[in-house]
């Protein structure tokens, strides 16, 4: 037998029933959910087309006074965070930024340093194009990389061209303001130039406007420049302090070509004993100072870097 309640139904249905009703009580009935749809739709499109009279205005007044000291608590509160990131990004930024100014001024210095250096050079090669012109011969540009030793008794400097820019022994070599010397051997990528100041070097010359022929002897010294001594083949002419001196040339123009500038000179001495005169010579090129310098070449030469044309081109 089934139990009954006081009623006469069984007591199973009435469990049953229980279940149903409290399930319909958590859950909406499906009548609810639609007229909130409606609703909700309502107030958008009373919103919507409202404009600036919307009757939903006093409900987002409502909402926005509700809400905004809780917007206000969260922003305080994430602020902190916030301002330790923005503070981490400008930190990172000023240091590259410190970082890039940095690097730009210590090239800024570098380039003041060597300001004068490199400007002096593009001078020289100005100055050895125009020469080239001047003198009426090509020249392989080249730069001085060594200086012989003081032991060794002899005035040399090395030069950074050799045999495969078309150099060989017995060529003359000159700057912008004249004769330097002669190379006396070579390399593949050096040559070494005895300068005309060597105690060893013998140079001809002619003088001023009346062209008379001597021989210029190196002093083996650098000091004031360096000097030369000129003994004249007519020993009757005396020379005049101030008169140019210019190369006499050799024979295929080697070792020395003619009408290269040598000097001025500076005094001139007698021997009553020897019936001779000296000249004591001043050359035009600064010997302390040899930095770019130009081999004579003939033209049309094969090199390995650009030639100076007789013209001042270059090829």
């Amino acid at each position: 037998m089934r139990d009954r309640d006081r009623f006469g139904e069984p007591v199973d249905r009435l469990n049953r029933r229980g279940s149903l009703q409290r399930r319909e009580i958590g859950r909406p009935r499906a009548s609810r959910v639609v007229a909130l749809v409606l609703a909700g739709a309502t107030l958008v499109v009373l919103d919507a087309s409202a404009g600036d009279g919307s009757p939903v205005d006093p409900l987002r007044a409502v909402v926005g006074e509700a809400f905004a000291p809780v917007e206000s608590g969260a922003s305080a509160a994430m602020s902190p965070v916030v301002s330790a990131r923005e503070w981490l990004r400008t930190r990172s930024e000023l240091r590259d930024q410190n970082d890039a100014l940095q690097l730009q001024n210590a090239q800024l210095e570098e380039q003041a340093r060597t300001a004068d250096f490199d400007r002096n050079r593009l001078e020289e090669y100005d100055r050895l194009t125009s020469a080239a012109n001047d003198y009426g011969r090509a020249l392989v540009p080249a730069r001085v990389i060594g200086v012989g030793a003081a032991q060794s008794f002899s005035r040399t400097v090395t030069i950074d061209a050799g045999s495969g820019s078309g150099l060989h022994p017995d060529m003359t070599v000159v700057n912008g303001d004249g004769l330097v010397g002669r190379i006396i051997r070579v390399t593949r990528s050096t040559a070494t130039v005895l300068l005309v100041v060597d105690a060893d070097s013998v140079v001809g010359g002619r003088v001023g406007q009346s062209m008379k022929v001597g021989f210029l002897h190196g002093q083996g010294t650098l000091d004031q420049g360096g000097r030369l001594d000129l003994e004249l083949v007519d020993q009757g002419h005396v020379p005049s302090a101030g008169d140019s001196v210019v190369t006499w040339g050799s024979d295929g123009g080697a070792p020395y070509v003619s009408g290269i500038p040598v000097g001025t000179v500076t005094s001139v001495y007698s021997s009553l004993r020897e019936t001779t005169q000296r000249a004591e010579i001043a050359p035009y090129v600064d010997f302390g100072a040899l930095d770019v310098v130009g081999v004579v070449v003939p033209s049309g030469t094969r090199s390995d870097r650009a030639v100076i044309e007789a013209d001042g081109s270059l090829r």
